[in-house]
């Protein structure tokens, strides 16, 4: 069986960082910019690592298939 809980939590829960961008270039918040800049990569995999490890260790969401 494998478990497919993280990769439901990281593609359908943790993916609206693909969407907006925290912090953008002209304002705190920009949606839909597609100019990432390495500040907001940083907060985005500070923010994305401590949900997945919420999420996983903490809470411990699992999906078995077969």
């Amino acid at each position: 069986m494998a478990d497919w809980g993280p990769v439901v939590i990281a593609v359908v829960l943790l993916s609206p960082g693909l969407l907006f961008q925290l912090p953008g270039r002209n304002r705190v918040f920009e949606f839909g910019n597609m100019q990432t800049s390495a500040v907001s990569i940083l907060v985005h995999t500070i923010i994305f690592f401590g949900l997945i490890t919420i999420f996983l260790v903490a809470i411990g969401v699992h999906v078995y298939t077969g």
